[in-house]
């Protein structure tokens, strides 16, 4: 699966369960850790949980490999990697803080509009 197709799915997903100010960041050139960052952000614990599990189930029904779901427990910041594409779904507090927008603002802004939500 292309690495666009594993990004609009991720979205969807994110966006079918109200996340809130989500971010694509494209990071080819910027980083070697993905070729693209999903941030977004959940105003509980409960949303970020859900948030997140909507991307694994979407992920398992469509054949994506998802190398990594971490902190899902905590649900303050939770990271799931799919490979070419990471998804960062925080809590509205901790994105504040970590603020990875600015941290990677060398990387360009993916627009989310049209096909992608």
């Amino acid at each position: 699966m292309s690495e666009k197709k594993v990004l609009e799915l991720a979205v969807k997903a994110i966006d079918d369960k109200r996340a809130e100010n989500i971010v694509a960041l494209n990071m080819k050139g910027v980083s070697l850790i993905a070729d693209y960052f999903v941030i977004c952000h959940g105003n509980s614990e409960k949303q970020v949980q859900a948030i997140a599990d909507e991307v694994k189930k979407v992920a398992q029904e469509q054949g994506m490999e998802m190398r990594r779901l971490e902190g899902f427990d905590q649900a303050r910041w939770v990271l799931i990697d799919l490979g070419d594409v990471v998804v960062h779904v925080f809590h509205k507090d901790e994105r504040l803080f970590y603020n990875l927008e600015k941290l990677w603002g060398d990387a360009q802004v993916v627009e989310l509009e049209g096909e992608l939500l």
